[in-house]
């Protein structure tokens, strides 16, 4: 597994992502046994860092990471755990009670990365930043993130912050290059900012090319692989794809050692 470093902070390329454990917006108990072999999986195959939100199967999914952490002979210590506040609770207060909602769902004592999950029409940033840098003095969370920013909110973010914004989290992948467009990416790079790529191979719906089928012929692996390898060629870009099939969530993991030449980065980076 390759990896992506900033100043003070050094994760994975791939991690693991976990929209629909534990159902889609709602909680849906029939899908936990998928769901807790998914987690359980990714854990033995050697994911460090887990994406959740409370937003997610309505907090379901946090409370299925945290037994899966439970169970697993994988440390705490060892994992790097991301949640989200809903884009409804970023008053001050609010802030605060869905982040001790989230640790008693997740079952610990802090959060790695605590993100603002989108932005909200009328939010007062200040106030949503007043909670967050609260959250850090008290170690309830250990980074601050969000998602779904545009630059100049991410720039407004990076004031309020006490401690660095260490990443953004967007749709990027080979067909959704709008964060390349909007500058988004270059500013993540020239900053110290991961950009962590969320539909990095569409939801599975990614559609294959001749190029794209070629280089995957030259690395005996299948297009979804080299379409996540080729976000992750990419500086300051980290990704979490999904997914509750084990053998895919094992090629997920294994595209962070395909090595791509800059050959076919370009061709896959030329191709529309």
């Amino acid at each position: 597994m390759k990896y992506e470093t900033l100043s003070s902070l050094t994760l994975p390329k791939i991690g693991f992502g976990t929209w629909k454990i534990g159902g889609g917006s709602f909680a849906d108990s029939k899908t936990d046994s998928a769901s807790m072999t998914a987690l359980h999986t990714a854990l033995e195959i050697g994911y460090t860092h887990f994406d959740t939100a409370e937003m997610y199967a309505n907090g379901h999914s946090e409370e299925l990471l945290g037994r899966a952490v439970r169970e697993s002979t994988v440390g705490r210590e060892a994992l790097f755990i991301a949640s989200k506040v809903t884009p409804s609770h970023l008053q001050y207060s609010d802030v605060l009670r869905s982040c001790e909602n989230s640790l008693r769902r997740l079952q610990m004592e802090f959060i790695d990365l605590y993100l603002i999950h989108w932005p909200s029409a009328g939010m007062k940033l200040a106030d949503t930043f007043r909670a967050l840098n609260k959250l850090v003095r008290d170690g309830k969370i250990k980074h601050i993130g969000v998602s779904n920013f545009n630059l100049k909110l991410l720039k407004e973010s990076r004031e309020l912050s006490e401690t660095p914004i260490i990443t953004n989290q967007v749709p990027y992948s080979l067909a959704d290059r709008s964060y390349i467009k909007n500058g988004m990416l270059e500013y993540c790079q020239k900053n110290d900012i991961f950009l962590t790529a969320y539909s990095p191979i569409e939801e599975g719906n990614l559609r294959a090319n001749t190029t794209l089928e070629s280089i995957a012929k030259a690395h005996n692996a299948t297009t979804f692989q080299i379409a996540l390898a080729w976000v992750v060629s990419q500086p300051c870009v980290i990704t979490i794809p999904m997914s509750a099939n084990p053998k895919h969530i094992r090629e997920n993991f294994e595209a962070g050692d395909i090595n791509l030449t800059q050959n076919e980065i370009d061709e896959l980076t030329d191709q529309r």
